[in-house]
């Protein structure tokens, strides 16, 4: 299959280039137009004030890569516009660093978002995450973005799963139908583990930032939030606690639905 394939955490994102170097091994057609720099939580912004830059870079990936300094809803707006000289099959997103589970983290990622640019796009989209420990993620931040050694393998392995269902997924959709397929991987992810289908937990998710420092800003603090689930049907986060691979199907047709 051809696939364009994006994500948030930017270009040189190792998340990014293991889905790559994977799904190229399998023999599968690759273009990628990814973010300049990381675009976490962006959700589907487009940049609408401002002119956005796109340019060819080379990343030894193995295939036309390019670089665009916006969202990556901006990614895959412009690739398929202006970008690429055949059409694809579909559209891929990821492999994030980090949950894309319950419904505030889905409607405010930026990795969703960018399957989402290609499902209005008329084309079948995957978003993929990866699920980490707080304390694996900043660890991996402080570290240039260089996962050690364990984290690297559950990534590659992550990434094979990635390969078998991508095909799968995007051959079962149809166009034209608003769907994306949101893929989140468990932490450790396992060659035996299974896939769950899953629909997105209700967690609550206050106090996101921080009080006033002296100078009035107020910053970031990451919370998983509180899960108000019901027990059933099983959610995204249940089945990462179970250490499943959880697969949402976002039908963006059924908002507003009685």
């Amino acid at each position: 299959m051809r696939f364009l394939i994006t994500n948030d955490d930017g270009i040189d994102s190792i998340f990014l280039h293991e889905l790559v170097h994977a799904l190229g091994s399998a023999g599968h057609d690759l273009a990628i137009v990814a973010p300049k720099h990381e675009q976490s939580w962006i959700g589907a912004a487009k940049s609408r004030n401002r002119a956005v830059h796109a340019c060819t870079i080379d990343r030894g990936l193995g295939c036309p890569t390019w670089i665009v300094d916006g969202t990556p809803s901006d990614c895959v707006n412009i690739a398929l516009a202006h970008l690429l000289k055949d059409p694809v099959d579909g559209v891929l997103s990821g492999i994030n660093v980090g949950l894309n589970a319950s419904l505030g983290f889905i409607i405010a990622s930026g990795t969703i978002a960018g399957a989402w640019e290609g499902a209005l796009h008329g084309l079948p989209a995957v978003a993929f995450s990866q699920d980490l420990t707080t304390e694996l993620y900043d660890e991996l931040k402080a570290n240039g973005g260089i996962p050690d050694a364990t984290l690297h393998a559950v990534l590659k392995i992550s990434a094979q799963h990635a390969v078998r269902l991508a095909p799968e997924l995007i051959a079962a959709t149809a166009p034209r139908t608003f769907l994306v397929h949101n893929i989140n991987f468990p932490l450790p992810c396992r060659a035996d583990s299974i896939v769950r289908r899953t629909i997105p937990a209700q967690v609550v998710v206050p106090r996101l930032f921080s009080p006033a420092d002296d100078d009035g800003t107020h910053r970031l603090i990451f919370r998983h939030g509180e899960d108000l689930s019901p027990t059933t049907p099983l959610t995204d986060r249940a089945a990462l606690a179970a250490g499943q691979i959880s697969h949402t199907v976002l039908d963006y047709t059924r908002i507003g639905v009685a």
